[in-house]
């Protein structure tokens, strides 16, 4: 079947906020305040922030597909917070080099704001380049560099990107954890690794974090007004900073380690937004 978002005519906006129609629809819940997107390693944090009142799958609501990567659970969930406000949580995400355009990649992000979602909570796994930060590191992402050479924005569309990371929210994550480190992301476009003098640019131009999501669903959720909390899980060291080889089995085996703790630590952020 065709996704409606690979079809030009089509105003994505409208797509989204048909899904959000639905999602309402099937949860029973109008509207939501907040949103979170869990990568790999972060996933336990949906069992734990709250009363998970409706789960449906992903792929039953328009514009979504079947998550391509492993560590990705395919639902969309509607949490209860014990402070009455409503969270949902995308574990299906659509990576840029899966090749179906950017369009399906920034949808989620674009209907949780259309649930009116005001703050996006954008995590994922990657890799780091300092040195001191070990697997199993969670870092809060300051800014970005986009290398994909791609943008959710089409037309002479111009948002402003600056503190797109929100420092309130950051500040607010370093009250529950004051040992946070935070860092610059870079997105690359894989679904290869980076080389080792890929990473040294990257580190040349002020990067701190090489994966391949997030800073497209940050600049889309910036153009649908959200705030915008980004953390990284460091799953390994990037290439040529770790000595031996990079494998996808390690970045799973590291999120599955240090889920429950990660999983702990974002309840705990999302308990006091």
């Amino acid at each position: 079947m065709l996704n409606p978002l690979d079809n030009p005519d089509l105003n994505p906006f409208d797509i989204a906020a048909e899904a959000a129609s639905q999602i309402a629809e099937k949860t029973g819940v109008d509207r939501h305040d907040l949103a979170l997107t869990l990568g790999s390693g972060w996933a336990k944090a949906a069992d734990l922030i709250g009363e998970t009142t409706a789960t449906i799958t992903a792929q039953d609501i328009v514009g979504f597909g079947k998550p391509a990567l492993e560590g990705h659970v395919g639902t969309l969930r509607s949490i209860l917070l014990p402070n009455g406000k409503r969270a949902l949580v995308i574990g299906a995400r659509t990576h840029y080099y899966e090749g179906h355009g950017v369009r399906r990649v920034v949808h989620s992000v674009r209907t949780a704001a259309a649930t009116g979602a005001t703050t996006m909570i954008l995590t994922n796994g990657a890799g780091g380049i300092k040195g001191t930060w070990k697997p199993g590191t969670p870092v809060l992402i300051s800014d970005h560099i986009n290398l994909t050479a791609d943008s959710p924005l089409e037309g002479a569309t111009f948002i402003d990107l600056t503190d797109l990371y929100s420092s309130r929210l950051r500040a607010i994550a370093r009250t529950v954890d004051g040992s946070l480190d935070e860092g610059v992301y870079c997105q690359f476009r894989g679904p290869h690794y980076e080389t080792p003098a890929e990473v040294q640019m990257a580190k040349a131009i002020g990067g701190h974090i090489v994966g391949m999501s997030t800073a497209l669903e940050a600049i889309a959720a910036r153009q649908a007004g959200m705030e915008i909390l980004g953390m990284s899980l460091i799953t390994n060291l990037a290439a040529g900073i770790q000595k031996t080889p990079l494998s996808h089995e390690e970045v799973i085996q590291a999120g599955k380690d240090a889920e429950v703790r990660l999983g702990g630590l974002l309840a705990q952020i999302v308990a006091e937004l």
